[in-house]
């Protein structure tokens, strides 16, 4: 297997899906006002310092707390429909498409929830989704996450036990990348043969020149 990873917020598109998301629940009346701007409150307060990873989550996932599965399913599908087709950048698609070109499996590996990340998928034409899972009870959801979120090592735990699940490991990779904007993705980049830094942070674009690792300012030079 030829294995293509990407990131999502801020590197196969130039904004946090989250909050494209909550603003869109909230400007239909699905969710109440007032839940993006909270959102985006703690994002504030994660790149602060002052939040971890586990209090982006617990805000992001709130408005879906005892919500039907299939009513937010119903939201996905329209989101993919009718909001990300003028959001996803040409060249995300274009990204992709090389990689399948090639005979690469694209897979997105993603802090997002996967009630976030799933339509993006979808809509990109991605084989598969590594993300952070919101926990249901039943047919509903909890609002919460369910296991480790897909952050940091985690990252590579949770590619890894995907593999498994496919009786493979790094090892039987003939070809692995991974683009990505963050310094908090270090851990995967240096796992796989072809790290890319994309559109990086000061501290990314630091390590990738001192590691020499392809650093692309645009998609379309990825």
């Amino acid at each position: 297997m030829r294995l293509a990873l990407f990131d999502l917020d801020h590197t196969l598109i130039p904004f946090d899906s989250t909050l494209l998301w909550l603003r869109d629940l909230v400007a239909r009346g699905d969710i109440e006002a007032g839940r993006d701007e909270a959102y985006l409150d703690c994002c504030r307060q994660y790149v602060a310092g002052v939040m971890d990873v586990a209090g982006t989550h617990a805000c992001a996932l709130a408005p879906l707390a005892c919500r039907r599965v299939d009513e937010v399913a119903a939201w996905q599908i329209r989101f993919e429909a009718e909001v990300l087709p003028a959001e996803l950048p040409a060249g995300a698609r274009a990204l992709v498409a090389r990689h399948r070109e090639r005979g690469d499996t694209c897979c997105l590996v993603t802090n997002t929830s996967d009630v976030v990340a799933l339509p993006f998928v979808r809509a990109l034409g991605l084989d598969a989704l590594i993300a952070s899972r919101a926990g249901r009870s039943g047919r509903q959801y909890t609002g919460d996450i369910d296991g480790e979120p897909c952050h940091g090592f985690g990252k590579v735990r949770l590619v890894a036990h995907w593999l498994a699940q496919r009786g493979l490991d790094w090892g039987s990779l003939s070809w692995s990348g991974f683009y990505s904007d963050s310094i908090s993705d270090l851990p995967l980049l240096s796992y796989v043969t072809e790290p890319v830094a994309v559109r990086p942070d000061d501290r990314l674009r630091a390590h990738a020149v001192a590691e020499g690792w392809r650093i692309a300012e645009t998609l379309e030079a990825a």
